[in-house]
């Protein structure tokens, strides 16, 4: 006698529901850019999203509250010169968004508390080094003020925004760059690129320490690092079938599983819930959403359930689980944007009578806090992430200190002239310059007065000419005859 042993799982029963539209967002123009991004992001405080935008690119900042039917001149962060490709909320500020576009700049934002009230065009700091669009920002976990940004030139820089300065520029990838994940601890990163390579690499050098081909197709491929170290890929097979695979770092040429899912054509990005191993795969132009639980027993990467809609999504985002409501056991929510300008809301809940707080369902997650400064960072320190437990809930604090950005100052500017041994060198040079511009300055000074007195003499000769004109029309052949004076008689006629 046979019988089908279940498999147990917390998670078996995660079902999937949509918002009423009342309680979504509508009438939002998302954009229209054909670039592989998933268009959208969200934190506890806000949800961003981009936007067609005549003149440039711009995106839109709502409040989780601001639910409803957008005004169509509602205000919108518009300072980019071309379409925005990409947005992501800094993990340690609220109010902090970087994004990037096709005019080459990485722009990062300071959103106030309870939104915008005008179009914000001004942004905290301008980081500008790449040669052609920007189509990745990507914030750090543990390192205050550390962005990565990836460009169509091939390179990846890592920088520090509170001096606007880039730490790290990585030049390894031959082509453009698809994607990029920082581990856990931040101490390593995993890009695709378009020549279908996955590469693990050291942030602070740039070294490539492995390397493999993810999948054969042609089309983009996604990957991301799991808590534990594992790294999840999704991409396509030489026949163009979509698959998805879990691979160890020290052996990333072969993995451990390999999956076809079906022959859609839109890229799959796969979101992860470090707290419950949960993988959501998201396809552009798909109308689903499938979720996959990693385990350590085979298969490893056990499927769900799917959640389905009628329409196709053009974009989604992800809630970070501290803006999740733990009362109802809500363990993620997503943001999916579709074509008719709806961000649709949906929930994903494990189903449980008791009403009080599920510790196994929540254990304590990555808070908004940061381990360690860009310096400690690039310094060679690695520090986990500092959990907070969301057992009382989570409260967005007030705005925290705005981002400032403090300018280091030149040091080429600090560096004496070529040759010069010293300041007392230097000095009779710099006498003897200031010398020759007064004496450059005095001639031009006599060369204007000469001219002067040249212009001078021929406005007085100019006039005099004019005089002596006027005298010879007012002469007895010419002038009205007026004062003309009579013509004597001849003796004759007397």
């Amino acid at each position: 006698m046979s019988f089908r042993v279940v498999r147990s799982s917390k998670f078996r029963h995660v079902y999937g529901q949509a918002l009423k539209r009342e309680q979504c967002y509508d009438n939002i123009r998302v954009s229209k850019s054909s670039w592989d991004s998933t268009f959208c992001a969200v934190n506890p405080k806000f949800l961003a999203i981009i936007v067609e935008s005549a003149g440039g690119g711009a995106f839109i900042v709502l409040p989780h509250n601001k639910v409803g039917r957008i005004a169509a001149d509602h205000p919108l962060v518009g300072g980019h010169k071309g379409p925005v490709l990409d947005i992501a909320w800094c993990p340690h500020n609220d109010n902090v968004i970087a994004s990037g576009s096709e005019d080459c700049v990485v722009k990062v934002w300071h959103i106030p508390d309870h939104g915008l009230h005008k179009t914000l065009t001004e942004p905290v700091v301008d980081l500008v080094y790449h040669q052609r669009r920007v189509g990745l920002v990507l914030w750090h976990p543990t390192a205050l003020n550390v962005l990565l940004t990836a460009g169509s030139d091939n390179h990846v820089v890592i920088w520090n925004v509170g001096t606007g300065d880039a730490l790290v520029e990585i030049n390894c990838h031959p082509d453009i760059v698809y994607s990029a994940c920082f581990n856990w601890n931040g101490s390593k990163l995993l890009t695709t690129c378009k020549d279908k390579k996955i590469r693990i690499i050291n942030p602070r050098t740039g070294e490539v320490e492995s390397e493999a081909i993810a999948h054969e197709g042609s089309k983009a491929t996604r990957a991301i690092f799991l808590r534990h170290g594992l790294v999840f890929t999704t991409g396509f097979s030489k026949m163009s079938e979509r698959q998805y695979s879990l691979r160890t770092p020290d052996c990333l040429e072969e993995p451990i599983v390999m999956v076809e899912l079906d022959t859609s054509n839109g890229v799959m990005f796969p979101l992860y819930d470090p707290d419950t191993n949960l993988v959501y795969l998201c396809g552009k132009g798909d109308s689903v959403i499938r979720y996959f639980e990693i385990t350590a027993e085979p298969p490893f990467v056990h499927y769900i359930n799917t959640f389905q809609t009628p329409d196709p999504q053009r974009g989604i985002g992800m809630m970070p689980k501290r803006g999740c409501d733990v009362t109802s056991c809500e363990i993620s929510r997503f943001y999916r944007l579709n074509n008719s300008g709806l961000c649709q809301v949906i929930t994903m809940t494990v189903p449980r009578k008791s009403e009080l707080f599920q510790e196994d369902l929540y254990p304590d997650t990555l808070g908004d806090q940061s381990a360690q400064t860009a310096d400690e960072w690039i310094n060679g320190q690695d520090v986990e992430p500092i959990l907070i437990s969301l057992k009382d809930g989570y409260k967005p604090p007030e705005s925290k200190s705005s981002l400032s950005v403090t300018r280091r100052s030149n040091l080429l500017d600090k560096i004496p002239p070529k040759g010069a041994k010293g300041s007392s060198q230097s000095a009779p040079a710099t006498d003897k310059t200031l010398q020759e511009f007064a004496d450059e300055i005095r001639k031009l000074k006599a060369m204007i007065v000469k001219h002067e007195n040249r212009i001078r003499a021929l406005e007085a000769e100019v006039a005099l000419k004019k005089t002596v004109t006027a005298d010879d029309d007012d002469g007895p052949g010419g002038g009205d005859g007026l004062n003309a004076q009579p013509t004597p008689l001849a003796s004759d006629e007397v």
